[in-house]
């Protein structure tokens, strides 16, 4: 009833707002950045609960409930609405335990210590059993460290274990109340951000057209690190997908963005394809212009999986670029008239571009799977996925020994030295200390240069804003700015909390400005334990985990060709779900590669051994991995490959000279290429046998899985040395 009389004016008010010019405009940029619609939806939260116990004089209470609703947002998991009521009721009860027994602790220094040390290590391994409980755990950790610092300056023991989880409550109802007005709205951001990551991959790519082989390497280990960020937005899109999945009753309304899901995937598959060495197809001065033409084509394609990546932000309907179907045609065209283009793999690869260009033309087509797709799952329960943890080799055991030490010995330093608000040494281990050397380094200078930039900006600030008020609204501004910038940019985002707390203070003890030199020092010893400990205690250095990082890439890699093969033999299924787990895994193994080349860049100089060749192997490896998914996005059923009598044996070779590169990496076996040699030779006579078109393109994407996997075991015994 009070729905309905509401609906009407609600009708009017969007009418009216509909008529401005500058509302359409207005309304896509604000839901058209995740980013900025997290800012505004945690500054709203924080400013609901600050402003009143301001203006009626509790600027303690203010700040508290401020920093329980940052925390809560903080740690704010990806759920269906139902499962986020689960995960609020569990964030609820985890602050109040945190900020509870240090309230409690607080006279005893040596039990709060002790308590803190123990307990962080119980909060990250329940952390470890999956996203939400992730989240969770992080925010009880965080929550236990704003009480010990808000102790000295709060009027009764209880209040704080009051107010912060009152704050984190709060800050949860209203995030709730806005999930249940979109509920579809945090699918469709994860499928945004994955089709964003697929478009930078795709315009990173279109610098190969055409390139030579210099600028080869560059892309492709530019390739190799947006892969990751690719692949983990696909898991996010995953794990999102799941939680939808197991709290509706059915999978019909989730059927849009499965399909969505399904489409990122395959075009994330043909994007990564390679058909051939490009800087090889650039030196004929005829294929010039026809890469040119497809590098213009790819980039087209991103523009266009950018504005769908957009509509599904936003609400408006996606159209499909007029200029792609033109581009396409004048492509198509010259193909035709340059013969000898026409027996390279450039015929393939205008096709794969043209496949994609096609699944986006056909999007709005109801063109729905007879059955919903399988989404991978962790197939463990909670207790074993507790139990593998129980392991001191296992990497989330390690991280959280090395984050309760550093929190044992920062607490021990800020009592023994009576350090004023040393608290904020715990509070830079947790957000400095991650699990590798490399990106704790990255974190800690990221830390202090954020830290001191935000101490000189913020005492200017303050002195231009001395009134209450002023205070207040540069404090929200500040929350605004820390989550916009958190995912973008972590030192910026550092500034502005360095600006929050100064502000912070300020209202509640007008001491803001004299705290922030022991912030600035806390923030260095904190800083240097983190480095200290991931340093010194169970250093895991790249190069030791080079070869079984390589080994594992080629096993997958090799299973993935192995899924492409079946894919071959069988009629086409509504579901490839095996099919997608290899090429999934092979993906996951490629990113691991990848990274550790990257962090092995920041590592000590004396600990970057093989540098040059992991560069060299995360290029091969990508190279091998872009070849089977081209082998992949061609695959077609066996009537209709004409080389269907001849690719299945020379295939299985393939597969033999992946096992092969993978055995050259053991000590005890010796490099043997002589096998690999010899099928290179058989490939390329059966090529040339074949005739022009599709059966010797597939000879020759074969001829380069198995080429890769021969450099790579020229590199072999660099690496074996390593072990």
């Amino acid at each position: 009833m009070i729905y309905n009389s509401i609906k009407p004016g609600r009708s009017t008010l969007a009418g009216w707002l509909r008529a401005r010019p500058w509302y359409e405009p207005a309304r896509r940029a604000f839901w058209g950045d995740p980013d900025r619609l997290m800012a505004a939806k945690a500054t709203f939260a924080i400013g609901c609960l600050a402003l009143p116990m301001v203006l009626l004089g509790k600027p303690f209470f203010a700040v508290s409930l401020a920093l329980g609703a940052m925390a809560g947002a903080l740690s704010e998991t990806d759920d269906h609405p139902r499962g986020r009521i689960k995960s609020m009721a569990l964030k609820v009860v985890a602050f109040e335990i945190s900020s509870l027994s240090v309230s409690l602790l607080q006279p005893y220094p040596v039990l709060l210590g002790l308590g803190l040390s123990l307990s962080t290590i119980g909060f990250l391994l329940i952390g470890g059993l999956g996203e939400r409980y992730r989240g969770v755990t992080f925010g009880a950790i965080l929550v236990g460290i704003y009480a010990m610092i808000g102790a000295s300056i709060s009027p009764a023991w209880y209040w704080q274990p009051i107010l912060l989880p009152l704050g984190a409550l709060v800050y949860g109802l209203f995030s709730l109340l806005l999930l249940f007005l979109q509920p579809w709205r945090l699918l469709e951001e994860q499928l945004a951000r994955g089709f964003l990551a697929l478009a930078r991959y795709m315009e990173l790519k279109a610098g190969l057209f055409p390139s030579d082989e210099r600028t080869q390497a560059k892309v492709r280990n530019q390739l190799a690190l947006q892969n990751v960020k690719v692949v983990s937005a696909l898991d996010q899109c995953r794990d999102v997908l799941n939680s939808y999945r197991d709290s509706l009753p059915s999978d019909e309304p989730l059927r849009p963005h499965l399909r969505y899901f399904m489409l990122l995937q395959s075009l994330h598959e043909r994007a990564a394809s390679s058909h051939e060495r490009y800087d090889l197809l650039s030196h004929d001065p005829r294929n010039r212009e026809l890469l040119e033409g497809l590098g213009q084509m790819l980039l087209q394609l991103a523009s266009a999986v950018r504005q769908f990546a957009r509509s599904l932000l936003t609400g408006v309907p996606y159209r499909h670029p007029v200029s792609l179907e033109w581009l396409n045609n004048v492509l198509n065209d010259q193909l035709a008239q340059n013969p000898a283009a026409a027996a390279s793999p450039l015929p393939l690869l205008l096709s794969n571009l043209e496949r994609s260009h096609r699944s986006l033309q056909n999007l709005s087509d109801e063109q729905v799977r007879r059955i919903a797709p399988q989404l991978a799952r962790d197939p463990r329960t909670l207790g074993q996925r507790f139990r593998d943890q129980l392991s001191w080799s296992n990497p989330r055991m390690r991280y959280a020994v090395r984050l309760s030490l550093c929190f044992l010995v920062g607490f021990s330093i800020s009592e023994l030295f009576h350090l004023r608000k040393g608290e904020w040494i715990v509070l830079t281990c947790l957000f400095v200390l991650q699990s590798s050397y490399s990106e704790t380094r990255r974190r800690l200078f990221q830390r202090i240069l954020g830290t001191f930039t935000g101490v000189v900006g913020g005492v200017v600030c303050v002195q231009l804003l001395p009134t209450t008020m002023g205070e207040l609204v540069f404090m929200l501004a500040s929350a605004f700015a820390f989550f916009f910038w958190l995912k973008r940019n972590y030192s910026v985002s550092v500034v502005f909390i360095t600006t929050f707390v100064l502000c912070a203070f300020n209202l509640v003890s007008h001491q803001g400005v004299a705290l922030m030199l022991p912030r600035l020092v806390d923030t260095l010893i904190g800083s240097v334990l983190a480095y200290l400990s991931v340093r010194l205690i169970w250093p895991a250095w790249q190069y030791q985990r080079l070869p079984g990082l390589l080994d594992t890439a080629l096993h997958k890699n090799a299973a993935y060709l192995r899924a492409v093969l079946e894919e071959y033999r069988r009629a086409p299924a509504d579901d490839d779900f095996p099919y997608r787990i290899a090429r999934r895994a092979a993906h996951r193994a490629d990113n691991a590669l990848a990274l550790a080349w990257q962090d092995m860049q920041l590592e000590p100089k004396k600990r970057r051994q093989l540098l040059d060749q992991t560069f060299e192997l995360t290029y091969l490896n990508h190279a091998l991995l872009s070849y089977i998914s081209a082998f992949g996005a061609h695959r077609q059923p066996p009537s209709e490959a004409a080389a269907a009598v001849e690719i299945p044996p020379l295939a299985h070779d393939v597969l033999r000279a992946i096992d092969e590169a993978s055995d050259s990496l053991n000590p005890a076996t010796g490099p043997d290429d002589g096998h690999i040699q010899a099928l290179l030779a058989e490939i390329r006579r059966a090529a040339r046998a074949a005739a022009p078109g599709f059966a010797r393109q597939q000879f020759t994407l074969l001829y380069n899985i198995a080429d890769v996997a021969d450099q790579i075991v020229r590199l072999a015994p660099e690496v074996r040395a390593s072990r």
